[in-house]
């Protein structure tokens, strides 16, 4: 049923019908229209709003309003249809590959958004930030690193997460962001290399941290809750941090398959517990921040027990004394016990024991104690060192005495600012949590930056806050208790808690449970996402999943990665690791947000303002600052992995055109480099040849001598400006489609041979022009060819050839013109390809004339790829009669030296001699060759140009009844003719006795001196090369110049031939007349 209608007054129905009529006429022209594809034959490009396949209906534009531009509307639609498209635009599908993929057929759409800043952004991000580290190591931090420091690690690692977010909030308003988090925001902004580097870091980081909150996990259980679970148990205290270290890794590896489990069966319960383990986390700040609060008029009783100055772990006692009166009588402590060899009051004991006093005093005196002044300064300390208060007093002991078995309270860890950095620095992390929901958001413009923002700053208060509240309520002695072993096991910030300590102590377990549950839920999307993307080639298999999506195949390798951090088994160990990689995301972050404001490119316009390039590079600078503080070695691991997959996308990953700031800013730099390069020619130290390759291709698009483009990978190895061209004959309209082909043609060619550089296909009417073009015009600026390389036309003889020796002759007379260096390839069919090896032979190089040195250049460069590195260079030089040999052979051996290039010299002398016979008879055959052609050439023509007048006169004929008058005026004045049957013998036998006598002049001419001493040149020198280097890997020859007289072109042809016949592989070589070596350094 049609969509749209048109009202016709009834005064105007026959007009309307008339209309009518038109219409449907023009609309079957328009269905054939489309039928054909557009006027220009291109392939339109799809937009992400438009559906293609409603523009395709015939009523779509049945108005005539629009009619001058109906046969645009295709590939260019109405705005409005632009607009009603935008407006039901919603959001883009799960998974990272940007909507103008190929593959967003065959994804599910999505719901629609609904969750706002607060649920969608501000939730999940205190969630990811608040966690294991705040419960477990905030007050061993203070403890370590003092009030004052432990302020300065905690506002270094949020002024970071802040300046990471500013900048990530522009980039995640700069358009619509969809999920996938920090991976697409980076990967868009800087490239596809960059973006798959940090994106894998920033995997690899996320499966860490799933590492990091199970360790957690199991540490509360085997600490706190259950301490009798442990499988591995040791009664030698020296011991027991291996055993605890091996109950980590067994009860690790069985949560790890419980909770993939989990994952793998549905996902969405623990998305719907999510909100259970945020509540548990909020509850039990709470629960710290009202433990404080009743501190200050009613501290909690946890009694700590001191020797002398040092700690006491009163796990295996209770009363914190050496005796105790009973009935008037002194009995022994289980204390006692632990430092003399019995019960007896005259048993021996420790020396250290028996000079000290046992005292007891309060782990959480309260803040209004005044423990803040103990607690402002740092403590750090060995490992295996005593937990000791600083302003006890306290007798040496011997320093003999073993302390190995004694109930004191270790330090497991040497402690020092950085090392602190590093295991702190995950508890700030998790700010990538809102951008990652970005698409289940209402407005994500809107909801990141300010969620982020207000999460950063809530935690950033929490910590700042807590640091100084540790600092001012708990004893520091209990602060450097990492386990809590002077407080009876208890978790140290759950003494301080309130009501009780099981708050803090169950919280902490479902957070960080749940917390691992979430990263093990996010990593494989995050990989899935990457492999979706196809640029990283080796992981593109986890890419696949379940029939809903799911990420199966990435779901087991993030949990063997994870293995590996559970068999590391030591949270303060894997914390450092994963604050590398997430401080390497954070960098990237901040540097994609600087690059884009720095270049402002036109589509970089942020909703979000407050923003500034100063603030991104502070952020950035910061972020390796973080990453060398907390850990050189470990930084320095992280940045060779990114480098590596760096390379390797760079090397194998696939192409991707996504509009990056990298691909902006090597554009800027592109133009600023050019601009320098203009001010003058190169220094001939810096010479090197910059080729433009022409190639020619047959009626496929396809390239007739693939080997030119191995030989020119073997020629320039990378290096320099290579520019492969090639001509097609015809109208650039027409010849578009094939235009496109063989520019992808040629590039696929490139890539084989791996030949670095660019490709510039140009169409001519006539391909003698289009080489003109080429030499004139291809390149930019400074970067411009100087060199070309062609092949030898094999079939130049043949008439019919389109890069006849015309065509070549004029070539090697332009690149002259251009004073740029000419490089033909004879025979390069037989030239080796990249694949093939030399272990033995020669380079031959002929010298006859100087023209720049380029001869002695072009071996050397070869030499340099492996095809050509076991041959050995040769330099052949010609003697004439006048010359000394011996002391051109000392000069050249001198030259070479100066040169730095080791070759063998040899000086090869010719005599004149008299021209013989052969030579003779060459000649002459070529010149009887030549006017052979030119006859029969001038015959062709002659009958092209009676065919032309016979059609002129027909065409004239059968116009004139139409307009007499215009045909009069476009009728030729020669055309006058009337052709009978008599007239048209006798012009045939004109010819044909023209003809005749032609060729009897051909077999009765004498050859041309000039040409008889050019052959003789090329007879002599052919003959001396053959003796010489006929075995030779490859001949480089000087080339001669053409003739100036153009009538002797084909003359010219000739003499090359004779000169390289015979000869497998030749290059000969035409320099530029500048100096391209020299000896000077």
């Amino acid at each position: 049923m049609p969509t749209s209608f048109t009202v016709v007054p009834v005064e105007a129905q026959g007009e309307g019908r008339q209309r009518d009529g038109q219409q449907r006429d023009e609309e079957e022209d328009e269905g054939d229209e489309r039928e054909r594809g557009a006027g220009d034959g291109n392939a339109r490009e799809s937009s992400p709003f438009i559906n293609n396949a409603e523009l395709g209906r015939g009523n779509m534009y049945e108005g005539k309003n629009m009619a001058l531009f109906e046969e645009e509307m295709d590939s260019n639609p109405m705005v409005s249809s632009l607009l009603n498209k935008l407006a039901n635009y919603t959001n883009l599908t799960q998974g990272v590959v940007e909507h103008e993929a190929d593959d967003d057929s065959k994804r599910k759409e999505v719901k629609g958004p609904r969750m706002g800043t607060f649920i969608g952004v501000y939730l999940p991000c205190l969630q990811n930030i608040l966690g294991v580290i705040l419960f477990l190591r905030l007050t061993w931090i203070v403890g370590t690193a003092g009030v004052l420091e432990s302020f300065i690690i905690v506002f270094m690692c949020c002024a970071c997460t802040m300046l990471t977010a500013i900048s990530m909030s522009a980039i995640a308003t700069n358009g619509v962001v969809p999920a996938g988090g920090s991976y697409y925001m980076i990967s868009r902004s800087l490239g596809p290399e960059f973006g798959g580097a940090v994106g894998l870091c920033f995997y690899l980081g996320t499966t860490f941290a799933g590492a990091m909150y199970i360790l957690g996990t199991i540490e509360i259980l085997l600490t706190y809750i259950t301490p009798n679970a442990a499988i591995f148990k040791v009664t030698d205290v020296a011991e027991e941090s291996e055993a605890m270290l091996n109950n980590m890794r067994v009860y690790g590896t069985c949560i790890i398959i419980l909770m993939a489990i989990v994952v793998f069966v549905g996902v969405k319960y623990v998305n719907k517990l999510a909100l259970v383990f945020l509540a548990c986390v909020i509850l039990s700040i709470i629960a710290i921040y009202a433990g404080v609060i009743k501190s200050a008029f009613d501290p909690p009783d946890f009694p700590i027990c001191l020797l002398g100055n040092r700690t006491l772990s009163k796990r295996n006692f209770e009363v914190c004394a050496k005796f105790t009166e009973s009935n008037n009588e002194t009995k022994t402590t289980p204390l006692w016990g632990l430092f003399c060899d019995s019960p007896l009051l005259n048993a021996t004991c420790d020396d250290y024991f028996i000079r000290n006093n046992v005292t007891e005093i309060q782990g959480i005196p309260g803040i209004m104690s005044g423990v803040l002044a103990d607690n402002l300064w740092s403590a750090y300390s060995e490992k295996g060192s005593i937990v000791e208060k600083k302003d006890q007093p306290s007798v040496a002991g011997s320093e003999d005495s073993k302390m190995s078995g004694l109930p004191y309270v270790f330090t497991d860890i040497m402690t020092y600012f950085t090392m602190l950095v590093g295991i702190y620095f995950p508890s700030v992390t998790g700010i990538m949590a809102g951008s990652n929901r970005s698409g289940d958001l209402k407005d994500a413009q809107k909801s990141i930056p300010t969620g982020t923002i207000l999460a950063i700053s809530t935690t950033s208060f929490i910590y700042l806050s807590c640091i100084v509240l540790f600092g001012a309520c708990i004893e520091g002695v209990i602060l450097r208790d990492k386990f809590g072993e002077a407080v009876k096991g208890n978790l140290v910030v759950g003494t301080l808690a309130w009501p009780s300590p099981w708050v803090i102590v169950i919280g902490s377990f479902f957070s960080t449970c749940g917390a691992g549950l979430q990263s093990l839920t996010g990593a494989p999307r995050l990989l899935q996402a990457i492999a979706r993307d196809g640029i990283v080639p080796f992981i593109q298999i986890f890419g696949h999943g379940k029939a809903n999506g799911e990420p199966t195949w990435a779901l087991l390798l993030t949990a063997g990665i994870c293995e590996i951090g559970i068999l590391i088994a030591s949270l303060d160990s894997v914390a450092p690791i994963l604050s590398m990689f997430f401080l390497m995301c954070y960098m990237f972050v901040n540097l994609a947000c600087a690059v884009q404001t720095l270049l402002r490119t036109p589509n970089w316009r942020p909703r979000f303002k407050y923003y500034h390039w100063t603030l991104s590079f502070v952020g950035m600078s910061l972020c390796l600052a973080l990453m060398f503080i907390c850990s050189w070695y470990y930084a320095l691991i992280a940045m060779l992995i990114a480098g590596c997959i760096y390379k390797y996308i760079e090397y194998r990953g696939a192409e991707k055109e996504w509009g990056d700031g990298i691909r902006g800013l090597s554009l800027n730099a592109a133009r600023y480099a050019l601009l320098r390069v203009e001010d003058g020619p190169p220094h001939t130290k810096n010479w090197r040849p910059q080729l433009l390759v022409l190639l020619n291709l047959d009626n496929e698009q396809l390239v007739k001598h693939p080997r030119l483009l191995s030989f020119t990978s073997q020629l320039k190895a990378g290096k320099g400006l290579t520019i492969v061209g090639s001509v097609l004959q015809g109208i650039y309209l027409d010849k578009c489609t094939e235009t496109q082909k063989a520019e992808q043609n040629v590039k696929a060619l490139m890539s084989v041979e791996k030949t670095k550089g660019f490709c510039q296909i140009v169409v001519s009417p006539s391909f003698r022009d289009g080489i003109s073009y080429l030499i004139q015009s291809a390149g930019l600026g400074g970067m411009k060819h100087n060199t070309v390389l062609m092949a030898w036309p094999q079939s130049w003889k043949q008439t019919e050839n389109r890069f006849s020796w015309k065509n070549f002759v004029d070539t090697v007379r332009e690149t002259t013109a251009a004073q740029q260096a000419l490089l033909v390839a004879k025979n390069i069919d037989l030239f080796p390809t990249n694949q093939e090896r030399f272990t033995e032979g020669n380079i031959d190089v002929w010298w006859i004339v100087h023209d720049g040195g380029m001869l002695m250049l072009l071996p050397f460069l070869l030499r340099q790829h492996k095809v050509w590195r076991k041959c050995k260079m040769r330099i052949f030089t010609v003697a004439q009669m006048d010359d000394n040999s011996i002391q051109m052979k000392k000069d050249l051996q001198m030259f070479l030296y100066h040169l730095r290039l080791n070759a063998q010299v040899e000086v090869v002398e010719m005599f004149e001699n008299d021209i013989s016979a052969f030579t003779y008879e060459k000649t002459l055959m070529m010149e009887q060759r030549s006017q052979m052609l030119k006859q029969m050439q001038l015959s062709k023509n002659e009958r092209e140009r009676e065919a032309q007048l016979i059609h002129d006169k027909n065409t004239a004929s059968r116009s004139a009844p139409a307009a007499e008058a215009s045909v009069a005026a476009a009728v030729p004045e020669k055309v006058h003719m009337t052709w009978t049957k008599e007239k048209f013998v006798a012009e045939k036998h004109k010819n044909k006795d023209s003809n005749v006598s032609g060729f009897k002049d051909i077999f009765n001419m004498k050859p041309n001196q000039s040409n008889v001493r050019r052959m003789h040149t090329a007879v002599k020198l052919n003959g001396v090369v053959l003796n010489k280097s006929q075995d030779a890997q490859l001949v480089l020859l000087n080339m001669p110049g053409p003739p100036k007289n153009r009538k002797g072109d084909e003359n010219y042809m000739e003499f090359l031939e004779v000169l390289t016949e015979g000869l497998d592989r030749v290059l000969l070589v035409r320099g530029s007349g500048r100096e391209v070596i020299t000896i000077y350094s």
